[in-house]
């Protein structure tokens, strides 16, 4: 019954007109973002918390914004992806294998409405799992002092080498940069300059503002400046607009199914959107029988992924408002924009502000609503936006995060140290390389640094609180596992190989 209680009190703060009003330019604004190739939901969280901040908006109003802008994103990304073949960002690839033949196919419409559908009950369901058990968490989690806050952390790290199928040892070398960018700046403790290489521009650290834009929105700025115009132009949703009911009980079971695997997906630290829907189709191809069409446009590849890309980033919500880790590189922004806020993360974010906790859970209910009721009828609108070319498209995304960097501290040092930035990262991209795992690693870094500070001065100096408790140990079987999990897929990998040359050879 109590939460039930808190859950009208976070309906009370965000069904208020102000913060309705805030829910719907955060979702119009986040499809728009989320439909324009490379900005996805990193850059467009990013760049409204400046002017969140400017504008004064109180706390909860802000994340509300943040989370709509965060949604809508994932509800964009499958526009372009269906209608051009290009992922609006990284969660919406998988919906190109059978979103983009539906649209071939003269099915545009009902792709698009049936995606947004599916987006809408993933959605749904993962709203629906935060509130049963983030309190349930949160509870659970005041158990955790700083040595297993510091385990937690070096697990959110190994999950991103472990969850990466194709590429563990590059995504943990990511990660290990984003640690090492943590540590630029003055020790709080000793107050000695650390690789700040003499300059008083990274005498604070590197913001995360400026390593967030720099990573994803310079680097996108060169890799459009890099692509060819190859005469691509785009599906006209035209014939059926939506999907008919046989159709959508066609992929009921799909949608539920996903909407469980983008959901825990989405808890994991350091999993995220675009793992879940990863995941989710394949277990869905696996799961049909041999006449399916995945690949050639069949409903339910298109159905799984936008379940699960939307599952997952409801769910990432809940290890950044109950445990402060957070569970996507997007959750990672908002975790920083939660500090400028002066709002510490965690378990007793409950007790002390329920309020901006559960108007922000609230909110994800009457975002889904939105953008479900937004997206269908204006689909004609947002094809004709991605017709902008690509000489008025750069321009705008320099302006707006130039504008983005400068607002935090006003010195044009952050602008040349974001171009920098945006330079390596471009770098990284085409080596690669995950920069949502520097991002993540970057934010994990300063938690990690603080809570092992914490634990030794406890223990004197002594590393076994590291591993004393029965949470510690539990969490440290887990950061073993995760370790030992590519190992494991690499060696039967091998095996596979291997097995037909013996065969043959019989």
């Amino acid at each position: 019954m109590d939460t039930l209680h808190y859950l009208g009190i976070g309906f009370g703060v965000a069904l208020t007109p102000y913060n309705l009003l805030t829910a719907f330019c955060g979702t119009l604004i986040g499809t728009v973002v989320g439909l324009l190739p490379g900005l996805g939901p990193v850059n467009g969280v990013a760049l409204l918390i400046p002017i969140a901040f400017a504008l004064g908006l109180p706390p909860e109003t802000a994340l509300i914004l943040l989370a709509a802008v965060y949604l809508g994103c994932e509800y964009g990304g499958r526009i372009s992806s269906i209608l051009l073949n290009i992922p609006g960002e990284a969660s919406a690839v998988m919906t190109t294998l059978d979103g983009y033949p539906l649209a071939r196919q003269g099915k545009a419409g009902v792709a698009l409405s049936l995606s947004a559908w599916s987006s809408f009950i993933g959605g749904t369901i993962a709203t629906i799992g935060v509130v049963l058990f983030a309190p349930l968490l949160a509870q659970w989690a005041v158990a955790f002092g700083p040595a297993e806050y510091f385990v937690l952390m070096v697990f959110a790290i190994t999950c991103l080498a472990g969850m990466a199928d194709n590429k563990p040892m590059k995504t943990a070398i990511a990660a290990m940069i984003g640690l090492f960018l943590s540590c630029v700046g003055i020790d709080a403790n000793s107050g000695v300059y650390r690789f700040t290489f003499g300059s008083l521009g990274l005498a604070d650290g590197i913001q995360f503002v400026v390593l967030v834009l720099g990573l994803f929105s310079v680097s996108e700025i060169l890799v459009l400046l890099e692509r060819t115009h190859h005469g691509q132009k785009a599906v006209k949703a035209s014939g059926r607009m939506l999907f008919n009911v046989k159709e959508g009980a066609f992929v009921l079971a799909t949608n539920l199914r996903s909407g469980v695997v983008g959901f825990v997906l989405g808890v994991l630290p350091g999993a995220g959107a675009t793992l879940a829907s990863a995941v989710a189709y394949m277990s869905e191809k696996r799961m049909a029988r041999h006449d399916n069409r995945f690949g050639d446009g069949d409903l339910r590849g298109l159905a799984a992924p936008e379940t699960a890309n939307s599952a997952a980033a409801c769910g990432s919500m809940v290890p950044m408002l109950t445990l402060g880790v957070p569970g996507s590189g997007t959750t990672a922004v908002m975790l920083g924009a939660l500090t400028l806020y002066n709002i510490t993360p965690g378990p007793m974010l409950f007790q002390n502000q329920p309020d901006i906790v559960w108007g922000l859970i609230a909110s994800l209910f009457v975002a889904n609503v939105m953008l479900i009721i937004m997206n269908v009828p204006m689909v004609r609108v947002f094809t004709r936006i991605l017709s902008v070319p690509t000489w008025a498209l750069v321009p705008a995304i320099a302006i707006i995060t130039s504008i983005g960097v400068y607002a935090v501290h006003s010195t044009t040092f952050d602008l040349f140290l974001m171009i920098g930035i945006g330079i390596c990262g471009y770098i990284l991209r085409k080596l690669d390389y995950s920069l949502s795992a520097v991002l993540l690693g970057f934010i994990l870094g300063g938690m990690m640094e603080e809570n092992l500070r914490r634990a030794l001065s406890l223990s004197n100096g002594e590393l076994g609180i590291l591993w004393q408790s029965p949470i510690a140990l539990a969490v440290w079987g887990l950061v073993a596992v995760m370790v030992a999990l590519p190992i494991w897929r690499a060696w039967r990998t091998r095996q596979n190989r291997t097995r037909p040359l013996a065969d043959s050879s019989v």
